[in-house]
């Protein structure tokens, strides 16, 4: 299975591919998209959507696995966060992937173990899970790829759960 996952953000909108087969997880390409403040909202957005087409059409991944917003305190963060996390899951649907969607909390407790892991503890377990030389930077990044990771470790469960419902 390939996996896609994305760390919604507009000025930062974190990546991560895993691929997971025979030969165990392997990352794929683990990054940042960046836009600028400077610009205006409606030209972010419009880049963003192009950069996450390319990202879909160039990886084409199986799955695209999308951080869901779960809490802000700030209203504008929260606002660009939902913006971001809609462009994502409507362009991996048009470029004909699955999408899932995990809280901060289940991704945390897939990758480390615990649910209330902090940013390093996520970026050290995500460079070991994939066997890199370095923690992917920034944090964005790593998220990302732990969403990625998530995925991949919720997948036969959820698969093995649809089975059993469709038996019924």
């Amino acid at each position: 299975m390939f996996v896609v996952g994305i760390d919604p953000g507009l000025s930062r909108c974190g990546y991560g591919a895993v691929h997971s087969g025979p030969g165990g997880l392997q990352a794929r390409a683990i990054g940042v998209i960046r836009t600028s403040p400077q610009d205006p909202l409606p030209e972010r957005l419009a880049e963003l959507q192009g950069e996450l087409r390319a990202l879909f059409a160039e990886l084409r991944p199986d799955v695209v696995a999308v951080e869901r917003i779960f809490f802000q305190n700030n209203v504008r963060t929260a606002m660009s966060v939902g913006q971001a996390s809609g462009l994502a899951m409507a362009e991996a649907v048009a470029a004909g992937c699955q999408v899932a969607q995990y809280s901060p909390n289940e991704v945390k407790l897939a990758v480390t173990g615990d649910g209330a892991a902090d940013k390093q503890q996520v970026q050290v377990m995500v460079q070991r899970l994939l066997g890199l030389a370095t923690a992917p930077k920034p944090a964005d990044a790593a998220d990302a790829a732990a969403l990625a990771l998530c995925h991949l470790a919720h997948a036969p469960v959820q698969a093995r759960l649809a089975a059993a419902g469709a038996k019924r």
